[in-house]
Parts: structure tokens; C-alpha cells; sequence
């Protein structure tokens, strides 16, 4: 996989590389389009395809190559954690222990991997990780007891699964959940499932371009995850946004 999009990226010939997946495997191809003239055609062939929902391309794979054809080119932004390209969010906590959990599990097939993730998800939910954290955000500083971090690239819309409502947005989310009895935990849970990242008292939402995240302390150890993939974390990371920096080919109507 890897050596294919090498390949496609670098051909003169090639406007548009047509990359299928998860938002794992869509962040790859992306990295590798940021900055460039190329576009990304991004086929929705994975769990939550978050990605390709905010950019309102229909999660059929039929439907997704049918409003190409039609389709516009379109830049939106990317965000970096410590150089380290992304396309959806960078997390910290709760989501990415569950993500540590489900890979340790045995799953052959899509609805395993769903299985399996509502395993770790209850695990994890029961069990929340506790850390104290700094946050700079522009000339400000946070500390916070936080059970998980989310620092996502654009706000999350209301109403729906987490993705942003607005690619090109130019801002920077950060969500900061201070749940950690069992009760808050949950009803974290259950508004988050519902997009209702609003109505949780336990939940602080920030927006800018630059954030600096950085870990005093944790109960367990922490794990980091980006567009779904664990990923080393370090004492301090630094996040920011690129606006424009991805040109898409999206449908014609989105």
C-alpha cells in the first residue's frame, strides 16, 4: 500500500489519487498529497469513514465512484501533531485505550472488528484513564484531571457521528473530557454517540490554530491515537492546523 501511493503521487501524468480505506489508511494517502496539486479521491472502505463523511461523499462504494465522475475539486485543511500529518483527530485517554484494547483482540471480518470495539469501549468506560495534563492554547494555559483528549482537525458537527461539518474551517477543536465517575463516564458516552457533545457538563470545547499538549501525569499509561492508529506519544506534542493544505475531489453538491 504504501509503495503504490509512492508511486501514484510521483507520477507527472496522474491529477487524482483514488485512495479506498479507513481514516488510517485515507491520513496515509493524504500525508502524502499535503501541499501537492494532486487531489485525494477518497473511497469510504472502512469502519466509520469519518473522513469521507465530512466531505459529503456517499458511503456506498458504487454511490462514492459514481459522484466522482461528476465531482470538483475542492481544498480543505490538515493538521499536524509534531510535524506528523492527520486528517481527522488526534486523541488522548478514553479513545485511544480503547483503540490499545480492541487491537489486542482476535477479528477477521468488519463486524468482528465492531464487536470488538464495543468490548474495549466498555472496559475502557468502566475503567477510565485519569491524567493530569497542560494545554497552551494561544497565549493561554489549562491544567486539567482529564480522562480523555480530542484534538480534532476542525470542530465536530452536532447531530451526528464525530466529524466536522466544515473541512476547510481553519480552526483547530479541542475537547477536554473531565469525566471520571462511572455515571459521568457514560452519560459522556451515550451523548457523544448521539452528537451531542454540548449537552455534557464534563466536556470542555476550545477552538484555535496552535495547541501545545503536554503530560504531567498519568494514573495508567497513556496511549495516543491518530486517525485511528496508535501512535507514540511524547512529553509534549504540538498540534496545528494547515488550512487549505489537501485538495479533495468531493461530489459536485457537497
Amino acid at each position: 500500500m504504501p509503495g503504490a501511493l509512492d508511486k501514484a503521487v510521483r507520477k507527472r501524468n496522474v491529477d487524482v489519487v483514488l485512495a479506498g480505506g479507513g481514516d488510517g489508511t485515507i491520513s496515509a494517502a493524504a500525508a502524502r498529497l499535503m501541499g501537492k496539486k494532486k487531489a485525494l479521491a477518497v473511497l469510504p472502505a472502512g469502519t466509520m469513514n469519518l473522513f469521507a463523511r465530512g466531505l459529503g461523499i456517499p458511503q456506498t462504494l458504487d454511490g462514492a465512484v459514481e459522484a466522482f465522475a461528476t465531482g470538483r475539486i475542492r481544498p480543505v485543511d490538515m493538521a499536524t501533531a509534531n510535524g506528523k500529518p492527520f486528517v481527522h483527530q488526534f486523541s488522548i485517554g478514553m479513545h485511544a485505550r480503547m483503540i490499545h484494547l480492541r487491537d489486542k483482540m482476535d477479528f477477521g471480518s468488519r463486524l468482528g472488528k465492531i464487536g470488538a470495539s464495543f468490548k474495549a469501549a466498555w472496559t475502557t468506560l468502566v475503567d477510565p484513564p485519569a491524567m493530569n495534563v497542560t494545554l497552551v492554547i494561544g497565549e493561554a494555559e489549562l491544567e486539567a484531571h482529564a480522562s480523555a483528549i480530542g484534538i480534532t482537525n476542525n470542530l465536530f458537527g452536532e447531530g451526528h457521528l464525530p466529524y466536522a461539518d466544515d473541512p476547510a474551517g481553519g480552526t483547530l477543536g479541542v475537547y477536554v473530557t473531565v469525566a471520571r465517575a462511572r455515571g459521568e463516564v457514560l452519560k459522556f458516552a451515550f451523548n457523544v454517540a448521539r452528537g451531542k457533545w454540548r449537552d455534557n457538563e464534563h466536556v470542555e470545547i476550545h477552538q484555535t490554530d496552535h495547541v501545545v499538549l503536554k503530560i504531567r501525569r498519568s494514573r495508567k499509561k497513556p496511549y495516543a491515537a491518530m486517525d485511528g492508529e496508535l501512535v507514540d506519544l511524547d512529553k509534549e506534542t504540538d498540534l496545528k492546523i494547515h488550512p487549505r493544505a489537501l485538495n479533495v475531489l468531493v461530489p459536485a453538491e457537497a
